[in-house]
């Protein structure tokens, strides 16, 4: 009966985590790329209207807690900055955009590393592969709890 409780759970978790995959797919800030080294550059992107006022990207992470202030119009619609990682301490940070008109245009991260380090990505949430492996996941997990359920159903019933 305990086991039943913890797969019955494990579908639970998978089944809301499968639910909120979509949400985070629309995710309207992207940086690009992914992963730089130190002194490279990355581009911020937001879908903002630029006719609703400039665009503030809050960079945080382990030594950065700035803004970044943006009126370039980004090539596929929206407002973009370049942030030039000179003098950044190696780490994860996250970019978080606000539109000029106070709404959130989501959050995206990239990766600072060592000069000759890791080799820039195409960016983190640009082609959103994460988010399909994640949700791949979150589908195989669903499937192989089910299937365990159902052997241990089958296994219960022919040895009653």
């Amino acid at each position: 009966m305990k086991t039943q409780s913890v797969l019955g759970s494990a579908a639970l978790g998978v089944g809301f985590g499968t639910l909120l995959l979509p949400v985070a797919a629309l995710a309207d800030t992207t940086v690009s790329p992914a992963t730089t080294p130190v002194g490279g550059t990355v581009v911020l992107t937001s879908t903002c209207n630029p006719k609703s006022g400039d665009a503030i990207f809050r960079v945080t992470g382990p030594d950065r807690d700035q803004n970044v202030r943006s009126t370039t119009a980004a090539a596929g619609g929206g407002l973009s900055a370049e942030l030039f990682t000179a003098g950044f301490t190696l780490g994860t940070y996250t970019v978080a955009a606000t539109c000029g008109d106070g709404t959130s245009s989501g959050s995206a991260t990239f990766t600072v590393t060592p000069i000759g380090g890791a080799p820039a990505g195409s960016g983190t949430d640009a082609d959103n592969r994460g988010l399909l492996a994640t949700g791949g996941t979150l589908v195989g997990a669903a499937a192989t709890g089910a299937l365990l359920l159902a052997r241990r159903r089958r296994h219960a019933v022919n040895h009653a």
